[in-house]
């Protein structure tokens, strides 16, 4: 898979090239603001771009700025976002479209190579990785509604279906079996009142709901 680096920091950049290139992508361009990025995605055309947040030249919002951009022109180019902090306001933005092939995670995370990697693949392979520290943040706007009605575990198998997990990796993370975790989303989307739809819309849907956007 081809892929595209959009991250102001040369030492950060140069880190993202080689955890990538040990992903297994090929990195076609790198960019260091957000009118670059589109250029090059405009140009290669790539199945992933990672990008920052904030960019020069006024470092605010020019990566979500771009990332939006590249969600409507470009849809079947994944995108995974890297920001310093939960920046709450853009991750709800670009969580209210499509949630296919996205990504919002902390640059901390990159330190742990396995972990970013796994998402880093998993978006790129149409697939959603939230921080968990996003997910909790924008839990933090929620009154009661219908997930009061979820048991313990159940909130536990709605916050890593959140964060882009599959069944088989909330299994794995939860210490159970998949077939405990299909029943459990079976209850889930049942306690939600969600309409009948097909197994993955209703699954976006409980994601949706469960960070109160959308």
């Amino acid at each position: 898979m081809r892929a595209v680096i959009a991250e102001d920091s040369v030492l950060l950049r140069v880190g993202l090239v080689k955890v990538l290139e040990t992903a297994g992508f090929e990195v076609v361009a790198e960019a260091g603001d957000g009118e670059s990025a589109l250029a090059a995605v405009e140009l290669h055309r790539p199945d992933l771009v990672v990008l920052d947040v904030r960019m020069p030249p006024g470092y605010t919002d020019e990566g979500v700025r771009a990332a939006l951009v590249m969600r409507e022109r470009w849809p079947d180019t994944a995108v995974l976002l890297l920001s310093q902090y939960v920046e709450e306001r853009y991750a709800t933005e670009l969580l209210i479209g499509d949630t296919a092939g996205f990504g919002y995670l902390l640059k901390q995370r990159v330190a742990d190579v396995e972990e970013f990697i796994d998402a880093l693949r998993r978006v790129a392979a149409g697939g959603t990785a939230l921080d968990p520290q996003v997910v909790s943040q924008l839990l933090t706007r929620r009154h009661s509604d219908p997930l009061d009605r979820l048991t313990a575990r159940e909130r536990e198998v709605l916050t890593a279906m959140a964060e882009g997990r599959s069944n088989a990796g909330i299994a794995e993370r939860l210490v159970v079996s998949e077939s405990a975790v299909a029943k459990h989303i079976n209850s889930i989307l049942a306690k939600l009142d969600l309409p009948k739809a097909e197994a993955d819309h209703r699954r976006v849907l409980a994601v949706l709901r469960f960070l109160g956007v959308g």
